[in-house]
């Protein structure tokens, strides 16, 4: 999810919303902006989804 907003140029920005961070400043078109938020690795679902993993291996062991 990433939350857009216009310049006084025109141009956009975006931020990931999950992780804060600036993805994009500048950038002309709303293609563009589609195609930096696809690109985009948040860092805080990679930590999320690394837990997730972790843990149902754990819990998969213990039922084993």
């Amino acid at each position: 999810m990433y939350n857009r907003t216009q310049n006084d140029n025109g141009s956009y920005n975006t931020r990931c919303l999950d992780c804060f961070m600036t993805v994009a400043s500048c950038v002309e078109t709303e293609q563009e902006l589609d195609w930096v938020e696809a690109h985009h690795i948040c860092p805080e679902k990679v930590l999320a989804q690394m837990f997730a993993r972790e843990k149902a291996i754990e819990a998969q062991a213990m039922r084993n």
